[in-house]
């Protein structure tokens, strides 16, 4: 299956290094485990979106349909993980999203403009990283992260859909702020491997 990234790739601001991607190779356990974790952390970002902003139904819909993909897709990884026989246990979190989330403002509506961009991101740098690792593993999990594009291509594309919708600003000075932010985080090293984590500290 052919899926056009080309403007996640546009739009994020750095590719993810070589030696994440060498790292995830050496790690396919934690890669899967936190994976699965992303997933069910999406579906919860969602969901708590839904509970926020009551007033707002095309954020309403477009949530509520993200929540159930990224749920389906949790409960896809944990298949895969049990018949590999890799126990679901608990991992610490990478620093990217709270790294990210420093940066947000904390007052409205340019608390949930920031959220949506983060959210916008996130997405971004999930579906690029599927297209990075997917021809390096074995075919189940190739097939599967590929599966993937496009509703994580989707699901960048809502966030920023709703980002444009609800600001009462230009929100292209933010989406900056936080492509800086992400690009220091996505190539600074870290201690631990996750899936997105930079590159492992030597």
């Amino acid at each position: 299956m052919s899926v056009d990234i080309s403007e996640i790739l546009a739009f994020l601001p750095c590719e993810t290094p070589q030696s994440w991607v060498d790292a995830a190779l050496m790690h396919p356990e934690e890669m899967l485990i936190d994976h699965a974790n992303c997933e069910k952390k999406a579906a919860g970002t969602a969901l708590n979106l839904m509970f926020r902003y009551v007033d707002k139904p095309d954020l309403l819909t477009k949530m509520s349909k993200l929540a159930r993909e990224e749920l389906r897709h949790f409960e896809q990884v944990m298949a895969i993980m049990k018949k590999r026989g890799v126990a679901y246990r608990h991992l610490s979190s990478a620093r990217y999203a709270n790294g990210l989330r420093t940066e947000a403002r904390t007052s409205e509506p340019h608390k949930l403009t920031d959220i949506l961009i983060i959210g916008a991101l996130i997405e971004a740098r999930s579906c690029e990283r599927f297209a990075r690792i997917a021809p390096l593993l074995d075919s189940e999990l190739s097939a599967f992260y590929t599966s993937l594009l496009k509703s994580e291509s989707r699901h960048f594309k809502d966030y920023l859909s709703l980002a444009k919708q609800y600001a009462n600003e230009d929100i292209a000075p933010r989406i900056d702020v936080f492509k800086q932010q992400e690009q220091l985080l996505i190539e600074s090293e870290d201690e631990v491997f996750r899936f997105h984590s930079g590159p492992l500290a030597a």
